[in-house]
């Protein structure tokens, strides 16, 4: 037995008599060499992500942010689960760049799997240590403490906190890579995982209580509002602030450049204003958008860079084969409350309160457009009324910044209206998808051959040049070239590589770093259409091999997991028994989100009117595999959100424009979907595992959800929509 076995650490510390700290973590230490898991990688100390106050309060720190997707809850059960405290009795810090780890972007279905497990390390390892001290203090195994909540008991009734562990103590401890033995083996005790508790960011939106940086009101508080350019190449003639200045409750009209700005000592004082300013101003518009052109022309005549992001096999297999091509619109995030920001600037530091995905870069981006050091800035995450990727919270922000330093002092609250959220936010990008295969006299796929075009998925901040207000100022910033995302998660080219197996397959990413509009991350990326185009090519080549599609699938899939999660969502679905009926229709589709994250199979059966181009998902059902189920709840409502917000993407919503500006500008200009479009019923159906490693859920839904409609409105109709979205007009053609 070495100096480094738990065993003679534990008989060590037992003889110490209590006079150890938390310094001492030798017992959880790993060989240095190891990665730590998750975020520790980057934040490796334990007290960065949980702390014990003298109080027995434990605070839990995340960098990730709450978007609706209930991963405070989730988070706060994983620290349960390993520290052994009833959840209630946490508290939670999200993203805070004073407070808590830098995780860059709440994105990418990342938070289980990378917060999550750092969290559900940090915990254990902090629990280990505690159980070990308090076995010290009361001189006794610590094979014979009890544990309630905070509080650890020996046999005899004495008993020991947390706090009492703690005070004195230096907390500042490494990770180690590896779960505590005693932990690990207890993995079967799910107390407070795999349960559902109830959601802690739900009451106060029901109750409509303080819940979005939207409802912040702080005192002495004034209001901010920015007139934009009609078009982004507009070039200001002239303005006329004076006029302007004068109007009741201004105190404040900022210019710089092409940046326009009020600030009024009452929000509608400040919407006046801005109509007034907005008047005042001069422009040259000129006539630059592709205005009259279909998506498939309009994004293959964009400028690209080819990569080849899969090469196996060899092409010229012979066969059967057939081509087709898909296309996405431009689509917005469409966020129902519209981006806001308050930002205070006072003894020459700045504090914002944001919804931003990503605090840190933001404060990155934000010190270089004010060239403030990145310490003068603390940015602060509140809830945004909708999200789903980069909309416009980093921009608001941006303007906050920018008021509040012509007006330190007071906190400056910008508030978009409609028109800016769907003007100016970073749309999702346009695509087109060309796919062609080949089946052999068996009907399986022998070739594979897949090409996407699409414009960047990541301009987030982190550099000034990426917020809107920044390449307006008269000294502008220029926005950083677009890169694309690497494999193996990417962007243009997420879950552009089949997980089916096949021998001989060419894929390759066209990325276009130049647009006619500026484009980033909305929900799932390039996911939500390669796998619209994959699964819907999946159909196709079943139909063309007189396969049924679930089988047809079966066929191809080697992954265990994969194969259950098929068979799951068929089975109840009830797939083999359906009985077709006039007007109606059913549709599959399976994906593993970035072919690394959660399985996701989907079948859901449609209603289409093509007297009036309707079509009304009649209900679905959706299998998942996340690996171990921390949330119950949460993971079905990810799944049915997806569902939900997919069936809108595919069945409405695009960008309009004309020559000269984006006419999407309200909800009659952009529809999404209604009640009355909602499925009647849509059942998520989970597959724990439990032991397993957290696999992200947020995200997974999306394209299954895209391509099984698709699929379904073909079995319907006898036709097949390759062009998204399937609205009422394109349908009503299908019957002329």
């Amino acid at each position: 037995m070495t100096d480094s076995t738990p065993d003679l650490q534990r008989r060590r510390l037992l003889a110490a008599g209590g006079a150890l700290t938390l310094s001492f973590a030798l017992p959880l230490r790993a060989a240095p060499a190891a990665a730590l898991p998750g975020s520790l990688q980057e934040a490796p100390w334990l007290d960065a992500w949980i702390r014990v106050g003298a109080d027995n309060r434990v605070t839990v720190f995340t960098g990730k942010v709450e978007l609706g997707q209930g991963i405070k809850t989730a988070l706060l059960q994983v620290a349960a689960h390993e520290l052994q405290i009833d959840p209630g009795r946490l508290v939670l810090i999200t993203a805070d760049t004073a407070r808590t780890p830098d995780e860059g972007y709440t994105a990418g279905s990342h938070s289980m799997q990378d917060s999550a497990t750092a969290i559900r390390h940090a915990a254990a390892q902090v629990r280990a240590l505690l159980h070990l001290q308090a076995a010290a203090r009361l001189q006794v195994p610590a094979a014979a403490l009890a544990q309630d909540n905070s509080v650890f008991r020996a046999p005899d009734g004495r008993r020991v906190s947390f706090g009492e562990l703690v005070a004195g103590s230096d907390q500042h401890v490494r990770a180690s890579a590896a779960l505590p033995p005693h932990v690990a083996s207890a993995a079967s005790a799910r107390r407070y995982i795999g349960t559902p508790l109830p959601r802690v960011d739900i009451p106060a939106k029901l109750k409509g209580q303080l819940a979005y940086v939207q409802d912040i009101r702080m005192p002495a508080m004034v209001h901010g509002r920015v007139v934009r350019p009609p078009s982004p190449h507009a070039r200001l003639l002239g303005v006329d602030t004076a006029a302007v200045a004068k109007l009741g409750g201004v105190l404040e009209v900022v210019q710089d450049g092409r940046f326009l700005g009020v600030i009024a000592d009452e929000e509608y004082r400040a919407v006046k204003a801005a109509r007034a300013l907005a008047r005042a101003a001069r422009w040259e518009v000129p006539a630059g958008l592709p205005a009259g052109r279909d998506t498939a022309a309009l994004v293959r005549s964009l400028p690209s860079q080819p990569q080849q992001v899969l090469a196996r096999g060899a092409p010229g297999a012979s066969g059967k084969t057939l081509r087709a091509s898909y296309t996405r619109p431009y689509q917005l995030h469409a966020s129902i409350g519209p981006s806001c920001a308050i930002a205070l600037l006072d003894q020459g530091r700045y504090t914002v309160w944001t919804h931003s995905q990503g605090v840190f870069p933001l404060r990155r981006a934000l010190a270089e457009l004010l060239g403030a050091p990145e310490e003068a800035l603390r940015c602060l995450h509140g809830e945004g009324s909708g999200c789903y990727g980069h909309n416009g919270a980093d921009d608001v922000a941006a303007d906050a910044v920018l008021l509040a330093r012509a007006f330190p002092g007071l906190p400056v609250r910008v508030q978009w209206m409609r028109e800016d959220e769907h003007g100016w936010e970073p749309y999702g990008p346009a695509m087109v998808a060309d796919v062609a295969a080949t089946l052999d006299g068996a009907g399986r796929i022998v070739d594979w051959q897949y090409e996407v075009w699409s414009g960047a998925h990541a301009a987030r901040p982190g550099r000034a040049g990426n917020l809107l207000a920044a390449t307006l100022l008269a000294r502008p910033f220029a926005p950083p070239a677009p890169k694309p995302l690497p494999q193996p998660e990417g962007g243009g080219d997420r879950n552009a590589i089949p997980y089916y197996v096949l021998p001989n397959a060419r894929v390759t990413h066209r990325f276009q770093p130049a647009g006619p509009f500026r484009t980033s991350a909305l929900r799932s990326l390039g996911a939500y259409c390669n796998v619209f185009a994959i699964e819907s090519f999946m159909d196709e080549l079943a139909r063309a091999a007189g396969a049924d599609p679930v089988a047809f699938r079966l066929r191809h899939l080697a992954d265990p997991r994969a194969i259950e999660v098929v068979r799951l969502a068929a089975a109840k679905f009830g797939w083999n028994g359906y009985r077709k009926a006039a007007r109606r229709g059913r549709g599959f589709a399976f994906a593993r989100y970035k072919n690394s994250a959660a399985y996701c199979a989907v079948a859901l059966e449609v209603e289409v009117a093509l007297d009036t181009g309707f079509v009304r998902i009649l209900r679905a059902d959706a299998a998942v595999d996340c690996g171990e189920v921390v949330s119950p709840d949460g993971v079905r409502n990810q799944i049915e959100g997806g569902i939900v917000q997919s069936a809108s993407w595919t069945l409405l919503e695009q960008l309009r424009f004309d020559a000269s500006q984006v006419t999407s500008q309200d909800w009659g200009g952009y529809p999404i979907l209604r009640f009355n479009g909602v499925p009647d019923r849509v059942t998520v159906h989970l597959l724990d595992r439990p032991g397993q490693p957290f696999l992200g859920t947020g995200e997974a839904a999306q394209g299954p959800a895209a391509a099984a409609l698709a699929n379904a409105v073909a079995d319907a109709c006898g036709a097949r929509v390759r062009d998204l979205p399937l609205d009422r007009a394109r349908m009503r053609r299908l019957a002329t």
